[in-house]
Order: C-alpha cells, then sequence, then structure tokens
C-alpha cells in the first residue's frame, strides 16, 4: 500500500492535501482522483465553470502519478446516458 496525496488547482487556485490517502491497487488513483473533485466541486459550489480544474495526483516523494481533469456533475451524467 501507498499514500499519494490529491492536490486540486485551476492554475490559480489551489486545494492542498497534506494528509494524503492510502491506496492499495493505483489503479484506484483515478476513482479517488474523481471522489476529491466531487468533494471540491460540493465545497466550492459557487462557482460554475470548473473546465480548467483538475487533480493532481502525488506520491509521497513528489513525483506526480496522475493528472485528471474535473468533470463537472451534468456533463459527467450526460456521457453515462
Amino acid at each position: 500500500m501507498a499514500r499519494y496525496r490529491f492536490h486540486a488547482t485551476n492554475g490559480y487556485a489551489f486545494v492542498l492535501d497534506s494528509v494524503g490517502r492510502d491506496v492499495r491497487r493505483p489503479e484506484r488513483l483515478t476513482r479517488r482522483a474523481s471522489e476529491v473533485a466531487e468533494s471540491v466541486m460540493s465545497e466550492l459550489d459557487d462557482h460554475e465553470d470548473w473546465a480548467e480544474w483538475s487533480v493532481s495526483v502525488h506520491d509521497l516523494s513528489g513525483r506526480r502519478v496522475l493528472v485528471q481533469p474535473f468533470v463537472p456533475r451534468a456533463a459527467g451524467m450526460a456521457q453515462a446516458a
């Protein structure tokens, strides 16, 4: 199991994950990144445009291992349909 940090940013604003989260299997990183994006969108619900936002996943050495763009709720539902 490895610990990763999930930071969210649009290039100007930044939501720092100073604690991180243990992830058993690397293929679960994308699911966790999606959960982080949903959480940020819920917390900052006054924003309307999430097109520039992404979750940047880093291991504890600081190496970036994944960048995943935010998928707003409405867009995610349209893709699922």
